[in-house]
């Protein structure tokens, strides 16, 4: 079964890795992704893969907000009027998403692996909205590919490799194991690029692109489609060697983005775990 037109492939073939842009897909009332089965599923998951929290939020915030009283699967169940927002994470731990997620990334992968070599830990993510949710600015450490099934919401996605969107240290903070939520400033804006998305319709997000995201005044429900490549563990470990070098002083550079390898601060990073030196957080 394929669930992304030949002309859909054709371009995430053109634009991978670096370019985000819109595809087609077909999953459209696939019966996983209804909301009865997406409670069933949050109710399955560990507890730790079932998060939610008050679907208004601003664009901007410092660690994660509060969680509501109600439980994922009843915020879900009611999610018209329950003023939520809900991610279920790794949802590749139940077979049959798991299957679905491997169908997809079969169908992408003469594309990727050209470009960024083998695909490595594949997951997937499902986020449902109530009306008017806000999702605040962050960055991913993944290659990521979100699938709008229902509502509509509009992605503002900022340039990857502009400091002034995600400076070096916080990509080293989160490296090192903290959090992704980036600060938010309104002079940020017109760096932004905007991406409506409706049903149907998916959206190719960078490794580390910076983003927030704006739902429309119905329910939303998106399915995100991940995977790591040998490049995006490597700029991971870059990032957390700089961190390194920050401490000591040094001003370290950048490390670049594809194809730019990061390998030698890789592989000094890698050594320095090896001898029990810090963490990375991805």
């Amino acid at each position: 079964m394929t669930h992304f037109a030949p002309e859909a492939l054709a371009d995430f073939a053109k634009a991978y890795p670096e370019e985000p842009h819109i595809l087609r897909h077909d999953l459209i009332g696939h019966p996983l992704l209804e909301l009865e089965a997406l409670a069933q599923l949050s109710e399955r998951l560990p507890a730790a893969n079932a998060e939610h929290a008050y679907a208004k939020q601003p664009i901007g915030v410092e660690g994660k907000p509060p969680r509501p009283s109600i439980s994922v699967a009843e915020a879900i169940r009611t999610i018209d009027t329950s003023g939520c927002w809900v991610a279920l994470t790794f949802i590749e731990q139940d077979p049959a998403y798991k299957a679905l997620l491997l169908e997809l990334i079969e169908e992408l992968r003469p594309a990727i692996t050209p470009r960024t070599g083998a695909i490595i830990n594949p997951q997937a993510f499902v986020f449902i909205s109530s009306p008017d949710a806000t999702t605040p600015y962050h960055f991913d450490p993944e290659h990521n590919i979100l699938l709008q099934m229902r509502g509509h919401k509009v992605m503002t996605q900022f340039p990857a490799a502009d400091p002034d969107c995600a400076p070096s240290e916080a990509h080293e903070i989160y490296h090192t194991g903290g959090g992704r939520e980036l600060r938010w400033s309104d002079h940020l804006l017109p760096k932004g690029r905007p991406f409506p998305l409706h049903p149907g319709e998916g959206l190719f997000v960078p490794v580390m692109a910076p983003h927030f995201v704006r739902n429309g005044p119905e329910i939303s429900v998106s399915l995100s489609i991940t995977w790591r490549s040998e490049w995006s563990y490597a700029e991971s470990s870059a990032h957390a060697f700089n961190a390194v070098l920050r401490r000591f002083g040094w001003q370290p550079r950048r490390p670049g983005r594809w194809p730019a390898q990061n390998r030698g601060k890789a592989l000094a990073w890698r050594v320095m775990r090896r001898l029990g030196y810090g963490r990375i957080g991805s």
